[in-house]
């Protein structure tokens, strides 16, 4: 079973990196890259680092993107064009995602003695010690690549508001 989420969701994550490259619109590309987030949570998930795929989707397909997003629209990259979508996402967009839930839904309930329901105390010391460990190494052997990152970000961000500031 491990292997078929592998498999489902890597070839989820390349599909929407791909996407994302192809997309002719700033915001398609933005939406692209949260698929490719979420896919990388879920691979994280079943590699049993599930503080990991939890702080991918907070951190990563929710903050980040808002910012993505926020940018694309400070720059006003241009008047959209009024669509009704595209007849392939609609054939294969709402078949994929009801495969993928059922997917989900059958890992979540055939392995629910994996997912701490049977031994709770086992479960809560892996987590625990998962999160110590992460934590430990992120603010200690990394702290400086973590506050130069979010630096980076920020400049990046003020970058982007100064080249869309229109000249008076």
């Amino acid at each position: 079973m491990q292997l078929a989420l592998f498999i489902i969701f890597g070839a989820l994550a390349v599909l929407g990196a791909l996407n994302l490259l192809f997309q002719r619109h700033p915001i398609n590309s933005a939406l692209s890259l949260v698929v490719v987030m979420i896919s990388l949570a879920v691979l994280y998930w079943s590699l049993g680092a599930e503080f990991l795929a939890a702080a991918q989707v907070i951190v990563y397909s929710g903050a980040i993107m808002v910012f993505f997003v926020f940018v694309i629209m400070l720059l006003n990259a241009g008047e959209e064009e009024r669509t009704h979508g595209s007849r392939a996402a609609y054939i294969v967009g709402i078949p994929g995602a009801g495969a993928i839930f059922s997917l989900l839904a059958f890992v979540f309930l055939s392995e629910s003695h994996a997912l701490g329901s049977s031994s709770i105390g086992g479960y809560l010391n892996h987590v625990t010690s998962n999160i110590s460990e992460i934590s430990t190494v992120l603010f200690t052997k990394l702290l400086l690549p973590f506050e130069v990152t979010s630096v980076l970000i920020l400049v990046a961000i003020l970058g982007a508001v100064v080249l869309a500031r229109k000249e008076q």
